[in-house]
């Protein structure tokens, strides 16, 4: 062994060491999970309350969602910076009180929770409470009457009067009455639905709460009905129609009332951004109850926000990537088109699905390569011309998302996702590797960055790989210690193996 190689062996060795130990160490003291599925999942959803300074003294109430319909609430954190802060409790209904005698400047409040759900039960028994007819003017009178006669005359029972309902309000052409009152109403969908059915003397209530979509961020509250049809309530989305409470939506808060009250402030807003990960919920308690006894937490990720906690999400799994363009690129001798192309297309793969993906990325390279070459004969500088296909690339991108929208094939709307300025380099060095080597080296290069990315999506993709990149991210030190020590190989790789297999047949 020369002695040039020893200190890079001795930094890769330490960096895969390090990495590992690491690893072991949260599975052994910190009852980390090491494959997925040994726990439920666990959902951290951090709201933040933002607003202006308004005259007089600041009071911001937030209500607290009480773990309705088998989900269970598991640990609550507060950030209150400043303020004086309650969690007080009135009418069965927790809410977080911060208070100030004054503001000077935009402030942000957080409240973040770890939650899972424990069962599928249905959201509890409640009595039905009558509600009172809206205040309505002549006109709106009339057209509100005519409305609930014939929707009563279609309808077979209360349920489908509702559904009937929500068909009506939601269609692209109602009829004049349904015109009349979404108009005068300010095509406010929830309260024209809401004042039908109290029109119609049929209990209903809004259902505030989240739908649940790992990575998520500035997501605000959705809304479903909640509708009594005289033996229990149900719940419909006001949307779609369909009946049920979806197992993906967290009830914050379940009938009338705001969620969020602030007074000395305007232009409030109120905010949402989720991340899931695998860990018991045991470990995920123990993980902020033990911050002090184990320092290794407080320089998790675990302790960032939980909007950067989805970005990471993504972002860790990009050594993952790179690692397989390493290996098939040192190891196996695929020829690609630039080193880090094949890691933002596999990126783009995870947002767009892969056949999505592939038969996107091929309908743009080759409408962009076409119109390459037709801007090659104007003679165009480099900067020009790499500009010219970067707006040409968005323009094909916008033509192809509204051409699918029409369509009905919303999966293609994904195209957003893929990098813009990535597709437009590629697209121009390909049409300069056509001029200079021809359509083999282009077929050759393009088809190994296609592959290189199929393969870098697929090991992204793994369940397994997800898990153990975020929850121990220190394996990307174990990572950089394997590339670095493939940086140093200089053997003969698989395709020339391959290539020159006759001349071992002779030997």
């Amino acid at each position: 062994m020369s002695n040039s190689r020893l200190p890079l062996i001795l930094i890769a060795g330490s960096l895969i060491l390090l990495g590992l130990g690491l690893t072991l160490y949260k599975v052994a003291k910190l009852d980390f999970p090491l494959l997925p599925g040994e726990s439920r999942e666990v959902w951290t959803i951090e709201s933040k309350v933002s607003f202006e300074p308004a005259s007089g003294p600041v009071d911001v109430r937030l209500k607290l969602p009480a773990g309705l319909a088998g989900w269970t609430v598991i640990e609550e954190h507060f950030a209150s910076s400043g303020f004086g802060f309650t969690v007080r409790e009135q009418d069965d209904t927790r809410y977080a009180q911060w208070t100030r005698s004054g503001l000077d400047r935009e402030t942000t409040l957080y409240y973040k929770l770890q939650t899972y759900r424990a069962s599928d039960r249905a959201l509890p028994a409640a009595p039905a409470v009558a509600q009172e007819k809206p205040m309505l003017e002549e006109d709106q009178q009339v057209a509100m009457e005519r409305l609930v006669a014939l929707l009563r005359e279609q309808s077979s029972d209360d349920l489908s009067f509702a559904r009937l309902l929500i068909q009506e309000v939601t269609r692209e052409t109602p009829n004049p009455d349904t015109a009349f009152l979404l108009g005068t109403y300010d095509e406010d969908l929830h309260r024209v639905m809401l004042d039908v059915l109290a029109w119609a003397d049929l209990p209903a209530r809004e259902v505030r709460g989240i739908v649940l979509e790992d990575g998520r961020r500035r997501q605000t509250l959705s809304e479903l009905l909640e509708i009594y049809d005289g033996d229990r309530w149900v719940v419909f989305d006001p949307a779609s129609g369909a009946s049920g409470l979806p197992d993906n939506f967290f009830v914050w808060q379940r009938g009338e009332g705001t969620v969020l009250d602030v007074i000395g402030g305007r232009n409030s807003r109120l905010e949402f951004a989720l991340v899931s990960n695998s860990l018991p919920a045991r470990a995920v308690v123990g993980m902020e109850q033990r911050s002090g006894e184990y320092a290794l937490l407080n320089f998790s990720i675990y302790s960032l926000p939980v909007e950067q906690q989805g970005v990471f999400k993504g972002l860790l799994l990009i050594p993952v990537a790179a690692l397989v363009v390493v290996i098939m690129r040192v190891l196996v001798g695929i020829r690609t088109s630039g080193t880090f192309m094949p890691i933002l297309i596999a990126l783009a793969f995870l947002q767009t699905t892969l056949l999505i993906g592939l038969l996107i990325f091929l309908a743009l390279v080759c409408a962009g390569l076409w119109i390459r070459g037709w801007l090659s004969h104007m003679n165009l500088l480099l900067v020009s011309r790499i500009a010219a296909v970067v707006i040409v690339v968005i323009l094909l991108m916008a033509a192809l998302a509204i051409v699918s929208y029409r369509l009905g094939i919303d999966q293609v709307l994904s195209v957003t996702f893929f990098p813009t300025v990535i597709l437009a380099w590629t697209i121009e060095r390909m049409s300069i590797l056509w001029e200079e080597e021809g359509v083999h080296e282009v077929l050759v290069q393009g088809g190994g960055s296609l592959l290189v990315a199929v393969l870098a999506y697929l090991a992204m993709a793994n369940s397994l790989v997800a898990h153990l990149t975020f929850n121990f991210p220190e394996l990307m030190l174990s990572l950089l210690g394997v590339i670095l020590l493939l940086g140093r190989y200089k053997g003969y790789r698989l395709s020339e193996l391959y290539r020159f297999r006759d001349m071992g047949k002779d030997l």
